[in-house]
Parts: C-alpha cells; structure tokens; sequence
C-alpha cells in the first residue's frame, strides 16, 4: 500500500503497526534492555529498541526526513547534534536570538572543547554571512524564535550554507511538524524539544533529531557515547502522543491566531509578538514556510504589574515549559531566558513586562475572556 503523505495519517499509523502476536492495534511497551544479538545488537542506549523505533518512524514522516534519533530532552539533541559535527578548532555561528537554554549551552560548553561560536543578527542575512569563518562547520537556527516569535528565513539561510558546504541544524520546537518542514527548505538536521507539542500533555520530557540517514548514523556515534536514550515507557507515551499531534496543533494554531487579534486591539497590552499578525514584521515570510499554520506560541507586554496580572489568570496557569492542551504563561526573565544576564536581555528585547503565552486546546473564548479579566 502506498505511504500517505497526509500528516493527520502519518502521525496516526507510522511506525505504529499494533501488537504483532495478540493483533492489538496499539504498539506494546518492550521494556527489555538485554535482547538476543543474533541478527541485530538492540540496547536502549544504542537508540534502536522497538519503542524508540516507533517515534523515530513516525517523526521522520511527519518532518519528510529519511531517520531520526529519540533523545531524553531537547537539550541532548541539539547539544548531541552539535557534537557529532564540531571538534576542536571548528566553528559555529548561531543566529543570536536563541532560547535560552541553547545560548546557556553554547557560551559555557563549546569553549571548553576549544570549539568557537558566534551570534549573529540573521535578519540581516548579508551581515550574517559575513560572520561565516573558513572554520565555520555548522550554522545553527531557531525559528519562531523564543520568546519574541522572530522569523528566520529558513531557505535563504540553507541557501547560504550551501555555498559554503556547511551544515544546518534548525530548532524546530515552536513550529511543530505540523506547521513547518525546515527539510523541505534545505536545512540538513531538524531538532525538538519533544517535551513540548510531541508530547503535547506537559507529563514526559524528550527530544528529537530528524535528518539523512548519514547524518543521523554520524550523531548516534556519539549520541551512543553521551548516553541520552529515552526508557521503553516514556518512548511509548510518546508515540501515544504524536497520533493527536496535528488534532491539537490545529486547535492550537486557530486560538493563538484569535487571541493575538484580540490582544493587538487592547490597549492595557504594549507589543503583541505573534507571526500570524499583518502587523508582525516577518508576516511574509511565515505565511511562505509555516504553511501549516503560525503556531500557538505568542507574546506580549503588559503595561501593569505583570505579577499581579498572573495572579488574576483563572484558566490560563503559570508554568514553566509550554505546548501542552493547557494553556500555560510564563515570564522569560524568571524562566526560559533568567541564566541570561540584564545586559543581554536588554539586547535581545526581552524585558520583565513579557509575558509568553502558549496557547492550549481550551475554548478560545474562555482564554480571551480570562485574559480580559485578569487586564
């Protein structure tokens, strides 16, 4: 039978056979970390166990990518996927509004390995350009961006490394699978921050890899090494959890777009933050490769107190993390982006005011009604 190329099936039956003895339709959990050698050596940190396989299958689908890797965070994918690629010497040049986490990573762990880095504006793409060195071995981007939902124009930065014959590796966490394909626009490896929409329940922490089947061999030497698998039961929640992932980004999508509309007309909001607005200065861009959809990420300033403007939310709960049906709000200076210096925050536009939102499956106009409240 041919494959589909329909993301609602794919996330629904690759990788997803069923029981092959009782002919159950769900996937069973193998918990075994001893299998017999025979005609494949299997080991959970060998990133090949049946579960594992599942999710690498039906992610590689849904990102139009040849194999994967299922790592136990983001951070170990991304960290692991820049490993693999770098060594002593070599350079990497960011884009320099990253998550927090990422930009953390890179200014404390690359320098010890006597690996070099830059940020750069990429907005500026001839400026951006300009910060490749004859080192330069991997170029590294996020987009939307977080906190500030900045586009990054994925093709014209793959255009860029292929004519330097440098790698590209995207954080794709923001988009989803659903919205965005980085693939498709010539980025080499795709990255997740699975903990996110993947799971989509705010219950499992995971990360993905998605890429050619040389390059995903390249990163499980050393994935295999740093040792950042994922355990047969949390692989298989995750999997659970991917065949709704288009149900809920859809949901997702269509409530952050109606409440951004919202939030742009109040006049107790400064800057709304939100691709999917006309107003938002990257609007075209998004429309091109977000075809999806523009996500169910947003931010935004309150001109009050914005503590006590989190105090008021009813349905909408303060957490750290973000993509699940919930929604949940955060402020970026005391989560995703505190290791950041005061200086650095002031750079990047990130000030106490924002608030990011991700916006769950929750009847919209209950959330915009929370909101309004809480204003």
């Amino acid at each position: 039978m041919k494959k589909s190329t329909s993301k609602l099936t794919q996330s629904i039956h690759e990788g997803s056979a069923g029981d092959p003895i009782y002919g159950g339709l769900v996937n069973p959990i193998y918990p075994s970390s001893a299998y017999d050698y025979d005609t494949l050596v299997r080991y959970p940190r060998y990133f090949n166990t049946p579960n594992q396989l599942a999710v690498v299958t039906k992610m590689a689908a849904l990102e139009n990518g040849e194999d994967g890797l299922l790592f136990s965070s983001g951070m170990a994918a991304i960290m692991t996927s820049l490993f693999a690629l770098v060594k002593s010497g070599d350079h990497v040049l960011f884009q320099k509004d990253l998550y927090g986490g990422t930009h953390h990573a890179a200014l404390n762990e690359l320098k010890r390995y006597g690996i070099e880095h830059t940020m750069a504006d990429v907005s500026d793409l001839s400026k951006f350009e300009k910060a490749i060195r004859p080192n330069t071995k991997i170029i590294y981007i996020e987009t939307p961006s977080n906190p500030l939902l900045k586009i990054t124009d994925i093709k014209a930065v793959a255009t860029i490394a292929r004519k330097h014959k440098i790698a590209t590796i995207i954080d794709n966490t923001f988009a989803s699978p659903v919205n965005q394909n980085p693939i498709d626009l010539g980025i080499d490896i795709v990255t997740h921050s699975g903990t996110k929409y993947i799971g989509g329940h705010s219950d499992l922490s995971c990360g993905v890899a998605v890429s050619t089947k040389r390059l995903i061999e390249k990163i499980r030497a050393s994935a295999m090494h740093f040792g950042g698998s994922l355990d047969a039961h949390t692989a298989y929640l995750v999997e659970r959890s991917l065949k709704t992932i288009v149900l809920r980004v859809k949901q997702q999508n269509k409530n952050a777009m109606a409440i951004a509309d919202f939030l742009e007309t109040e006049t107790k909001v400064g800057s709304v933050f939100y691709p999917g607005l006309k107003s938002h200065p990257d609007h075209k861009i998004a429309k091109r490769q977000m075809p999806g959809g523009f996500g169910g990420m947003l931010s935004f300033e309150v001109k009050a107190d914005p503590d006590k403007f989190l105090k008021r939310l009813k349905f909408i709960r303060k957490a750290v993390s973000l993509g699940g049906v919930e929604s949940t709000v955060a402020q970026p200076t005391k989560t995703s982006h505190a290791k950041l210096t005061p200086q650095e925050r002031k750079q990047f536009g990130i000030s106490e005011k924002l608030l990011r939102l991700s916006v769950g499956a929750e009847d919209a106009h209950d959330l915009i009604a929370d909101i309004k409240q809480a204003l």
